[in-house]
């Protein structure tokens, strides 16, 4: 790759800019002072340093967010404060996206990314990956509904969804669960609680797939994936 490109995909200005930064003498190139911009690199054996400090190259980022409420799963928006926002410059130089959506109003585990071949088999209904999501219900949760989801419930569009696995966690006039579902429509938890006659107060997304929340990120935070966690998503395909 050209040296002025790779430069530039990693966050170091134009490629105008860059031809600056060899001018100033800033990069070198395997220990010597790099003065061409369009000599080529590469990136897995060479060595490139810019102001002394090593340039590791990256074309994909995955990331891992905790969601807050009132921010909305998109890239921009005129109106609302996007997950985007809450990225730092570095991170936002690499055009991530929330892979799905979480409600305006959900909060947890966010996948972002600019790995399109990767947000594909997360979404892809071909592929059934796994949503696990925690949620406070006005109303009593009962058996009966832990019977009706395992069945499916018809959605107020006449959607029958597939099967969510429901457990009671404590039930009462305020009742607590955790539902585990395989597709993602449209505000799909808080419909499936509507079909029984129940609505959901409070929501946040724990698991997708064999990606689990980190409870250490504070709402709003987020980290990169480690190895071992990107290495299971894949295995998914």
């Amino acid at each position: 790759m050209r040296l002025d490109k790779l430069l530039s995909n990693m966050g170091y200005g134009s490629r105008k800019e860059v031809k600056l930064l060899l001018k100033s003498k800033a990069v070198e190139v395997n220990g010597a002072v790099a003065k061409d911009v369009s000599m080529h690199v590469d990136t897995e054996k060479d060595a490139i340093v810019v102001y002394g400090e090593e340039v590791i190259y990256t074309e994909f980022i995955y990331l891992m967010m905790n969601k807050p409420p009132g921010v909305i799963s998109a890239t921009e928006d005129k109106k609302d404060e996007t997950v985007i926002d809450l990225l730092d410059p570095v991170a936002q130089h690499f055009k991530p996206f929330p892979v799905g959506r979480l409600d305006k109003d959900t909060e947890g585990l966010l996948i972002l990314t600019n790995d399109g071949h990767l947000s594909h088999q997360l979404l892809s209904p071909k592929k059934h990956v796994p949503k696990l999501y925690f949620a406070i219900i006005d109303g009593r949760v009962t058996e009966e509904d832990v019977k009706k989801f395992k069945e499916g419930v018809t959605l107020d569009d006449g959607y029958f969804t597939k099967p969510g696995d429901l457990t009671i966690l404590s039930s009462g006039e305020v009742s607590e669960i955790e539902l585990t579902i395989m597709e993602g429509k449209f505000h799909q938890v808080k419909r499936m609680f509507e079909s029984v006659g129940k609505k959901v107060t409070y929501l946040k997304r724990m698991r997708m797939g064999s990606l689990q929340l980190d409870e250490t990120l504070e709402l709003g935070d987020y980290r990169p994936l480690t190895e071992a966690e990107l290495e299971a998503l894949q295995q998914k395909e």
